[in-house]
């Protein structure tokens, strides 16, 4: 199991790390677009500029706030970390919302961390007493 759980981390930096990169792409093109129509003097076209920056810069934090938890979750994951097990599970749940990609990475997701085995790999070993 402890290499479902690796592929289940390297799935999610990947995830991630797309969703990471749609934002920045998001952002830049909606400050380009600003940017075409602030060289168009135009004053009818003024006005749209702080509209398109905030449509821009809403969809950027969006997202970001939707990736960056898997980004985070999967270098848990790929370190066994005990706080990364109970993340996967929640993100999990969450992913079987995204069809069909992230319905899929969902259910393996739950395959894998609500397994016995794999609890037994996250649970962090006891503490000694001197």
């Amino acid at each position: 199991m402890a290499q479902h759980v690796k592929i289940l981390g390297i799935l999610h930096i990947v995830f991630g790390g797309l969703g990471v990169l749609g934002a920045m792409i998001v952002l830049l093109v909606f400050g380009g677009v600003s940017a075409l129509v602030a060289a168009n003097h135009s004053s009818d076209s003024l006005a749209a500029i702080p509209i398109l920056g905030a449509i821009g810069g809403f969809v950027f934090i969006l997202v970001m706030a939707l990736s960056l938890p898997g980004l985070i979750i999967g270098i848990g994951l790929m370190q066994f970390k005990p706080w990364a097990r109970i993340g996967g599970i929640v993100l999990s749940v969450f992913d079987l919302v995204g069809f069909p990609f992230h319905t899929a990475l969902g259910i393996y997701g739950l395959w894998v961390l609500l397994n016995r085995e794999t609890e037994q790999m996250f649970v962090a070993p006891p503490a000694r007493v001197v």
